[in-house]
């Protein structure tokens, strides 16, 4: 197995940081929150690049909506800071994990989505049922929750296998544990 030593340097690059961003803002330009954070950008990313420099870098707090798409969900969202911060953790780290995804999921990959899925599935099912000759059935299904559900300390032990940079990992770790899920933010209501 490959081992990564240098990644955070690699994150806390201006130049990487700029660049994050226009990934970022491509097709947000005029949402409010992204043109403020804009209005002022160079004073932001500058302030983001120290903060992460020096290990001061604190997560905020997501503002919880709900969406309809078909079903009614919670979801939370990040602060554009923070948003374009895991824009610059993604393209570091998703050349690094993406090799050891399964083929078949589709799910917010780069060059996959529901097209793609959908396809996958077509094939699946022409091969499986002999070329519509025979019965066979799929399974649709949807976990529950299950970004609410995930054991953080598990998650950062398989990124610490393939990353062995502590300021890396500190980071890592600030941005898992930085979202808490519903149950843990109707607690501490209580």
């Amino acid at each position: 197995m490959k081992i990564y030593k240098d990644v955070f340097n690699k994150i806390v690059d201006l130049e990487h940081l700029f660049l994050a961003w226009t990934e970022f803002k491509r097709g947000k330009g005029s949402r409010a929150d992204v043109m403020e954070f804009e209005m002022n950008l160079e004073p932001n990313l500058f302030e983001l690049h120290r903060d992460i420099e020096k290990m001061t870098y604190k997560h905020g707090q997501y503002f919880g909506f709900f969406i309809t798409d078909p079903k009614r969900r919670h979801v939370h969202k990040a602060t554009v800071r923070d948003r374009v911060l895991h824009h610059a953790v993604f393209t570091i780290l998703n050349p690094i994990f993406e090799p050891t995804f399964i083929a078949c999921s589709f799910s917010c990959r780069v060059g996959k989505g529901s097209h793609k899925g959908i396809d996958a599935v077509q094939t699946m099912l022409r091969r499986e049922s002999w070329n519509n000759s025979r019965v066979c059935y799929a399974l649709k299904c949807d976990i529950k929750k299950f970004f609410d559900t995930i054991d953080h300390d598990i998650l950062l032990s398989f990124i610490a296998r393939k990353i062995k940079d502590i300021k890396m990992m500190r980071l890592t770790k600030e941005l898992v544990e930085s979202y808490k899920n519903e149950t843990e933010f109707k607690r501490e209501r209580e």
